[in-house]
């Protein structure tokens, strides 16, 4: 492993870094090594990480000096923060900040930093056709990342900027999965009209970010967006009825109706939704299939995640 790069994968017992993790430590002739960083170095998932051949070191991103340490002498590293651990659009700046200093302090080489764009230079904050949250954000879980993209440059770090899409495993983790109605029938409600949707396998995200650490230093500097499909929530409905084997109905959810359901982020969920739908050629084209795959020939369709993961969908009476 001595001779190998090390890459830093911050979140690797998460979705994200995870995927990553396992593409290196699943390729035996990777050119990279696994440093897996977690907050809890005893739970199952990191001590799976360290059984499958990597090293786990103990850090957490609210402490830069942790990051120092768990950041020397590697090569590189996978950098992200995770506003829904306390949906605290500060909290996340500052975690970012933290891990840019901690990467120019280290003289890493390359550096991935997880991203989305900052909503506000589209939609600026008097702009009314969506609220404006916590004072200083449209989209705040999108704007905090977007804004801190600035760390990375002025603290001169070389970064690839990995613009992210809608996790398709949200229809299994996050209640976006299809629900019954009062009739049984089942029904996938989503506030996206008749736009198209850029989602990603999460899995993929992690193997698309491998695929720019091989590529060197020729994303270096760039922005790079990742998805595995651009669907209508109509496609999707039709999708997840041949992979169900019952008809799924889609309903196009007003965003001021979805802004109000009351659950915690409803009000930041609606607005991305919104932002998705009006500004859907500038989301996708951002997002090239074509692109994600070559980085990640393993790169899966909608079809082909609901293959795999349609009986994980907590659906009732299935």
């Amino acid at each position: 492993m001595s001779d190998k790069k090390i890459i830093a994968i911050v979140g690797a017992t998460g979705a994200q870094g995870g995927g990553l993790a396992r593409a290196i430590l699943s390729d035996s002739d990777s050119e990279f090594a696994v440093r897996a960083l977690t907050r809890n170095p005893d739970s199952d998932a990191a001590r799976a990480l360290a059984d499958a051949g990597a090293e786990v070191v103990q850090a957490d991103l609210s402490d830069v000096d942790s990051l120092r340490k768990a950041f020397a002498g590697a090569y590189g590293a996978f950098c992200l923060t995770n506003f829904w651990e306390h949906f605290s659009p500060d909290t996340e700046q500052a975690q970012a900040r933290n891990l840019a200093t901690a990467a120019a302090d280290a003289g890493l080489q390359h550096v991935i930093w997880s991203t989305l764009e900052d909503t506000r230079k589209r939609v600026p904050l008097d702009d009314d056709r969506m609220p404006t949250l916590q004072e200083r954000f449209k989209v705040p879980h999108f704007d905090a990342k977007g804004e801190a993209d600035a760390y990375f440059a002025d603290a001169g770090v070389p970064t690839t900027y990995l613009l992210t899409a809608f996790y398709w495993d949200n229809l299994i983790h996050f209640g976006m999965h299809p629900q019954r109605d009062e009739d049984g029938r089942l029904v996938l409600s989503l506030p996206m009209e008749d736009a198209r949707l850029s989602g990603i396998a999460a899995e993929d995200i992690g193997k698309c970010a491998y695929g720019v650490f091989q590529a060197g230093d020729e994303y270096v500097g760039r922005y790079v967006g990742i998805a595995g499909g651009h669907l209508t929530g109509q496609e999707m409905a039709d999708a997840l009825s041949d992979a169900l084997g019952e008809p799924v109905a889609y309903h196009a959810v007003p965003f001021d109706v979805y802004r109000g359901l009351g659950f915690p982020g409803a009000d930041d969920l609606g607005n991305m939704f919104q932002y998705y739908c009006e500004f859907e050629a500038e989301f996708v084209d951002a997002r090239p299939v074509d692109r994600s795959r070559a980085l990640n020939p393993e790169l899966q369709s909608f079809e082909g995640w609901l293959e795999a993961n349609a009986d994980r969908l907590p659906i009732d009476g299935k």
